[in-house]
């Protein structure tokens, strides 16, 4: 998992990324590609 100041950028890069918020941080989530998963700091 990544670990990123901005997640916008990483969004832009597939279709199927979502944006998440769990317990305060803020995460990209892909189910078809689980390589783009990352985390905001």
């Amino acid at each position: 998992m990544k670990i990123k100041n901005s997640l916008k950028t990483l969004k832009a890069r597939h279709k199927a990324c979502r944006i998440v918020k769990r317990k305060g941080r803020v995460y990209v989530i892909n189910k078809e590609n689980p390589r783009f998963k990352a985390r905001q700091r």
